[in-house]
């Protein structure tokens, strides 16, 4: 299967797999799979609207869920109707804002209560975009995003004001790649997924987390806490992960290449 314009369409260039982090194994004993989006399935991009649809990646996803009979879901920090729109809805099972939204594989959908003080920060967040071409602000309801990718030399200032808010305002701080969210207490990806393998068709699979950012930390842990593991794709760091993989190239090879041993 050819990737390569997966990776070259507005991406980085691709980085080696951490030295001491082997690839995972393709074949599994009834794996069930969770799969961030931005860097994992999708390369990262400068707003996050400029990650659009590929038919590759649809193509892998829907393959890998009839494979392992509806066992993958995607867990992001975007929000389900984000993952719908660049998935093409591909995937049954969707988390989205860090676990506080949760769509089931028979498609019912659990959404957390926003909390009142994320409308204070997203005028706080858009009042520090104002005077800063390259900030962008996302509001998405139960969180709030300050993503600075277009702006760089404004993450000392962004993170600084994001821990002030989050001090006020009781939110939890949730630092990304190049972006700063503050969100509704209570949900993670770790929740998310636990949360997905207490049902059908999760329940009594296999776990592997895949992420590439301290978002996807909890998620990695939560897996292994539940007899399996993470899958960190990207440049070495420390992790929870037990397994990397380069990029999203390797992870769609991976994706296509993986089966239920069982």
């Amino acid at each position: 299967m050819r990737t390569t314009n997966l990776i070259t369409d507005g991406a980085a260039a691709p980085v080696e797999a951490a030295p001491h982090l082997p690839p995972p194994p393709t074949r599994l004993t009834r794996p069930a799979l969770f799969l961030d989006m931005d860097g994992v399935l999708a390369p990262l991009a400068a707003t996050p609207d400029a990650v659009v649809p590929h038919p590759e990646r649809t193509a892998a996803l829907r393959a890998a869920t009839e494979r392992l009979h509806g066992r993958v879901a995607i867990i992001s920090g975007r929000t389900i109707a984000e993952i719908d729109r660049i998935a093409e809805a591909s995937a049954a099972s969707a988390s989205g804002v860090h676990g506080l939204e949760r769509r089931r594989a028979d498609g019912s959908l659990h959404r957390a209560e926003a909390a009142p003080a994320v409308r204070e920060v997203v005028v706080a967040f858009e009042a520090f975009a104002r005077t800063r071409p390259g900030i962008i602000v996302e509001d998405k309801a139960v969180s709030a995003g300050l993503h600075y990718r277009g702006a760089p030399t404004e993450a000392g200032a962004a993170m600084a004001l994001a821990r002030e808010l989050a001090e006020r305002t009781g939110l939890t701080l949730q630092a990304g790649n190049l972006v700063v969210e503050l969100k509704t207490p209570g949900a993670s990806k770790g929740t998310a997924l636990t949360a997905f393998m207490q049902e059908p068709p999760f329940a009594g699979a296999v776990p592997v987390m895949l992420g590439d950012d301290l978002t996807d930390e909890d998620g990695f842990r939560a897996a292994g806490a539940l007899g399996g593991f993470g899958v960190l794709v990207g440049p070495p760091r420390e992790t929870a992960a037990r397994y990397g993989l380069a990029d999203v190239a390797a992870v769609l090879a991976w994706l296509n290449a993986v089966e239920d041993g069982a």
